[in-house]
């Protein structure tokens, strides 16, 4: 009975990680990727400088340029510069022409060392790899929904694994190199015990997230249709005070963020909402950051905006919104430092490496018992293509996005929307390539090309941009610099990789001379 009861799990983990292996291995880079996404979108903003100034002088500036330029606001909002975004971001919402109208809102970004307006060029930046890792460049709710039931099938496919391999541990202490198809299952099996509670973490708190959009019942059993009053209970907004029409000077805000500091025992400013800006009736709302593993959702201190003097603060969140929150921090990371947000990087890459090896090692197995007649059918032929565009194709898209924002006319009308474009042309041709080409020569001429697209960034990087490796490590700027070397890391590792590949062919061909078969006989040398 324990050995069926294992066996279907086994059937189970082998056809979930299968069906949704090439969704989740999206997934899990760009989602790791997004770990990165202020870095990123600093290296594809370059425009905007990174200044080592205090948060009150940035706010001094902000407030000194929208009072300048938006006096007649109805509302301000500041977006502080830190230690990954350097931007000073200011928008402001124009008083409506009619009762009833919201008024259009405008933004700028400015300087934080100096006040002085920055014109960033066009692009999505790293929030492309944010959204699409949870959205997956569809129509809202669409994609949502799509990877949340990836996210259920990894979380069964990691179960399933677990109760599968009753030996887990042991075999994570093993590994046979140069042993075909062992070698992939104990590398399988060693990145996925190496980091397994990242895995389970990641995965169950990405449920958690969603959690009211996939188990929405006991909401609809209290409240109906109307769901809006439900999160309208849950995250009550701050009521704007009506105009008194009085103008009153509004104080400086700068010596607001250590009274909130003090509210939130250490906590930092993220954001500040201003409200009638130069009205009798004027307040100002600090945010705090996400800088605790705990995230808080919607925690702010709010302030007379003529007085200074604190109005109130949002209580302390109950304990179920606070488990919440916990498994939001954790999923999100924002709280992380440079050294653990590494770590979660690095437990990403594990994450898609043990995504990528299981489908390696499903396909490696069926072709087994096709090696001799050298006739691979249809079915898994069609798995091999999505396996290379899905893995070796992605990777390279990755890179083309990134050359998309050097290589593009800064000037170009839709420039955000054509790096993406980008990346999908890109993706796109790659199932081509792997269809038209054999499976061993697709996976080599794919890795060899996306060696060659992320060794090209750095370099087309200084050769459009004053901001190449060298400047970056002079004015110790660590995202553009870390961003080019690990461009360049990601090059020689994906040539190191088709360079194995090409010499683990070369040595089956020696060994055993026969016509050659369409897919890599590199996953077939445990037959051997």
């Amino acid at each position: 009975m324990k050995e069926g009861f294992r066996q279907a799990m086994a059937w189970l983990h082998t056809w979930a990680g299968l069906l949704f292996g090439w969704l989740l291995f999206a997934i899990f880079l760009t989602g790791t990727l997004a770990y990165f996404k202020d870095e990123i979108s600093h290296w594809m903003q370059p425009e905007i400088p990174a200044r080592s100034v205090t948060a009150e002088t940035s706010l001094t500036l902000a407030q000194d340029y929208l009072q300048q330029h938006a006096a007649g606001a109805s509302r301000w909002l500041i977006d502080l510069p830190d230690a990954r975004d350097p931007g000073l971001t200011v928008r402001w919402q124009q008083a409506p022409a009619k009762p009833g109208e919201r008024g259009r809102f405008e933004a700028k970004t400015l300087d934080a060392q100096t006040g002085a307006e920055v014109q960033g060029r066009d692009s999505m930046g790293g929030e492309f790899f944010y959204r699409f890792h949870f959205q997956l460049q569809m129509p809202y709710p669409w994609g949502r929904w799509l990877s949340t039931i990836a996210a259920m099938v990894m979380f069964v496919a990691l179960i399933s694994g677990i109760i599968t391999h009753k030996k887990i541990f042991k075999d994570f202490f093993t590994f046979r190199p140069r042993k075909g198809q062992r070698s992939w299952l104990d590398g399988h099996n060693a990145v996925g015990v190496l980091v397994l509670p990242f895995h389970l973490m990641i995965t169950y708190s990405s449920l958690v997230i969603f959690m009211s959009m996939v188990m929405p019942a006991s909401i609809v059993a209290s409240y109906g249709s109307d769901v809006r009053t439900f999160y309208d209970e849950v995250f009550p907004a701050s009521k704007t005070p009506e105009r008194a029409d009085v103008a009153a000077p509004l104080a400086a805000m700068a010596p607001l963020l250590s009274k909130a500091s003090e509210q939130w025992s250490g906590g930092h400013t993220a954001r500040l909402s201003v409200s009638n800006p130069g009205d009798a009736n004027a307040t100002v709302v600090l945010s705090r950051a996400g800088d605790r593993v705990v995230h808080d959702f919607g925690r702010a201190v709010t302030f007379n905006g003529v007085t200074g003097q604190m109005l109130g603060s949002t209580p302390e969140q109950p304990l179920a919104m606070a488990v919440g929150g916990a498994f939001y921090g954790l999923h999100m990371g924002h709280f992380a430092g440079p050294l653990l947000r590494w770590l979660y990087f690095i437990c990403g890459l594990a994450g898609t490496a043990m995504i990528g090896t299981g489908l390696v090692i499903w396909l490696g197995k069926r072709q087994l018992k096709h090696a001799k007649s050298g006739v691979m059918p249809f079915e898994l032929r069609l798995v091999e293509v999505l396996n290379i565009a899905s893995m070796a194709g992605l990777v390279s898209a990755v890179a083309v996005f990134f050359l998309a924002n050097r290589l593009l006319p800064v000037s170009l009308a839709g420039r955000a929307d054509w790096e993406v474009n980008a990346f999908f042309i890109a993706w796109g041709l790659s199932v081509a390539h792997a269809m038209l080409r054999p499976g061993r020569k697709a996976w080599i001429e794919q890795l060899v090309l996306g060696a060659a697209l992320f060794v090209a960034v750095p370099l087309i990087n200084a050769l459009t941009t004053p901001w190449n490796l060298g400047v970056a490590l002079m004015q110790s700027d660590w995202a553009l610099a870390g961003f080019d070397l690990t461009c360049l890391a990601t090059g020689l590792f994906l040539a190191w990789a088709a360079w194995k590949m090409q010499r683990a062919g070369s040595t089956v061909s020696v060994k055993k001379p026969r016509r050659e078969t369409p897919w890599p006989i590199t996953l077939e040398q445990g037959a051997n």
